[in-house]
This record gives C-alpha cells, sequence and structure tokens, in this order.
C-alpha cells in the first residue's frame, strides 16, 4: 500500500505555538470509495482560526492530542469514483495537513480552469474573499459613499475587505504594522489611507485619517485597537467582528474600556463566521470570481514550500509576517 505524510497536533502550546507542537508521519493512503476522490494536495492554507483550535476555543474544531492538523487546502483529483469528478480537476475542501487526502464529492468545490495559481481558492477568490464579503455586505451593512476601516489590512482578510470596499466607492482605512505594510495597502490595494498602529498609539492618526467618522468597522484583532476605532464611530455605526487575533496567544482576556459608546451611539456590533451560511458565501464566491476576472482585485500572498513548513508557516502568519495570504506550496 502506498503511504503519505500527514502533520500532527501532538503538543499544546503555551502562548505562541512552537514547531514541536506538531510532528510528521508517514500513513497510509486509502484508496476513494464509491462517491468519493483521492486527491493530490498542492497547497495549504494558514489561517488563524487554527491556534483557537489548538486550545480548544472552538467547538468544530477541538484539536485532541495526536489529531491531523486542521485546514484548507486546494489540489489535483488523482483517482474519482464520484461522476462529477474526474482525473485532473482542480478542487478545494477541508484537506488537513495531508499530502494525499480522500474526500467525499459533496462539499467538494470544483474550481475554475482559469483560476491560477490554485492559491487563489483560499485566499481573495476563496475563504478570505468570501468571509470579507459577507462581513462587510451581510453583517455590517456597507453602503456606498461610507467610511470602512480595517484591522490587519495587509492580511489576506483585511486586504479583500479593503478592496471590496473600494470598489463599492467607500472611503477605506487601514490599519497595519509597519511603514511598508501601509504603503502595500495604500499603493498596491487602493486603500484610501493606512494608520501603523507600530508608531505608538494610533488615536490621533486615526481620527486624521477618518474625518468625520467611522460607519463600518472590520475587525480583526481586538484589543486596544477596537477600542480605538470604536472612539472614532459615528452614530449608528456598524462593527463586524470577523477575528481577535491579539488575543490568540494569550491567556488574558481585557475587556473594552469604552463599551458605553455601543449605547451612546446606537452602534450594531455582531460576530459572524462565513460558514455558518453556505448560500451566501457560495454566492461571494461567484462575485468574488467575476471581479478577479475583471481586474478588480489584486493579491499578495506569502508562501512557504515544502510540506514540512507548514508549522512554521502558521507561527509567521500568527506573528503578522504575512502579506496578504499565508499559505504553503506542497506541489
Amino acid at each position: 500500500m502506498s503511504t503519505h505524510r500527514e502533520i500532527k497536533f501532538v503538543r499544546s502550546p503555551a502562548g505562541l505555538p512552537t514547531e514541536d507542537c506538531f510532528s510528521v508521519a508517514d500513513v497510509p493512503t486509502p484508496e476513494p470509495g464509491v462517491g468519493e476522490v483521492l486527491v493530490e494536495t498542492h497547497v495549504l492554507s494558514i489561517d488563524p482560526y487554527m491556534r483557537r483550535a489548538m486550545s480548544g476555543a472552538r467547538p468544530e474544531y477541538r484539536l485532541k492530542h495526536g489529531a491531523t492538523m486542521i485546514g484548507r487546502g486546494a489540489g489535483i483529483v488523482v483517482k474519482s469514483r464520484h461522476p462529477d469528478f474526474k482525473e485532473g480537476d482542480a478542487v478545494q475542501s477541508e484537506f488537513g495537513w495531508r499530502e494525499r487526502v480522500v474526500l467525499k464529492g459533496e462539499g467538494l468545490r470544483k474550481l475554475a480552469p482559469d483560476l491560477k495559481p490554485l492559491s487563489l481558492s483560499l485566499g481573495i477568490v476563496g475563504q478570505s474573499g468570501a468571509t470579507a464579503y459577507v462581513g462587510l455586505h451581510d453583517i455590517a451593512g456597507m453602503k456606498s459613499g461610507d467610511t470602512v476601516v480595517v484591522s490587519a489590512a495587509a492580511g489576506a482578510v483585511g486586504s479583500a475587505v479593503g478592496q471590496i470596499a473600494g470598489i463599492n466607492n467607500c472611503c477605506v482605512i487601514g490599519i497595519a504594522g509597519g511603514p511598508e505594510k501601509c504603503r502595500h495597502v495604500v499603493d498596491e490595494l487602493g486603500f484610501n489611507s493606512c494608520v501603523d498602529y507600530m508608531a505608538g498609539p494610533i488615536d490621533k492618526a486615526l481620527a486624521e485619517a477618518v474625518g468625520d467618522g467611522v460607519d463600518v468597522y472590520f475587525d480583526n484583532v481586538g484589543g486596544e485597537i477596537l477600542e480605538a476605532v470604536l472612539d472614532q464611530t459615528k452614530d449608528g455605526a456598524r462593527v463586524a467582528i470577523c477575528g481577535q487575533i491579539s488575543h490568540y496567544n494569550s491567556d488574558v482576556k481585557a475587556g473594552l474600556r469604552n463599551v458605553h459608546l455601543l449605547l451612546d451611539r446606537s452602534i450594531k456590533i455582531q460576530g459572524f463566521r462565513v460558514g455558518s451560511d453556505l448560500e451566501r458565501r457560495d454566492f461571494a464566491l461567484e462575485q468574488l470570481l467575476q471581479w478577479w476576472r475583471d481586474g478588480k482585485l489584486n493579491f499578495r500572498e506569502t508562501v512557504s514550500d515544502g510540506f514540512d513548513s507548514a508549522p512554521a508557516a502558521l507561527i509567521n502568519m500568527l506573528q503578522g509576517g504575512n502579506y496578504g495570504k499565508q499559505v504553503v506550496r506542497v506541489v
């Protein structure tokens, strides 16, 4: 029987994960059953929710020691026993950290032939882009002319948020770490401006950037940045909570000092997960694909080469070392 490699979660981290939280195992490669396909992994998606799964914070992703690490991937069908898929089809789904994976046809997304590189199906024309789309439209109720602020603006979701808001004629202000990332989101992604949180407290710079105030805030980080943006909101502002990455490597969960503003300014604040509404996610993916074909979406990726590099790629992303989508190129 042929074998492939998988990366296992073997130790819970205290703070930032380290590479010894993982181990590589050789496992037998199963044959696909009726209605299944065998897929060769070409690229893996590295995402913040993985850190929460390692702590058991997500009920649907509670990782036990010895389990294969979770994660989305894209690859090529090498053997099919499903009528809708043939050898050579490019597909995307939940792969886990595996070099080869057997998947049921239901829930497997066949990729458009012109969607290349395959990593796009994991980033701006994939889950990251769909998260941005649903958060802006369905959760925050974005309207043309809104002032939209997004944190982690140079990341996979943040970079998509800014571009989608720009397509919808909004004024877009990013918050990112360092002058290079701020230049990237303005010069390459078309944001109106960017505030560098590494330059010190952002209150003054953010106030200058947003002018009359914030209509929509797309939050990827939580913590002090969320507090600072709430201070600059207009009456009736809408806040979409997508992530809280500033807390993921810490056991300390600080509360908001200015929660009273939700009442004083009639602010709507809502957390969401794009996977909760698959119909809307799929609608978003179709729109994103069309925008990409029309040349309206730019993307930048941080690519780690080799299957073994997945743990280091996760650590890099959690430390903010990525521009755009962090991926692992397996093949």
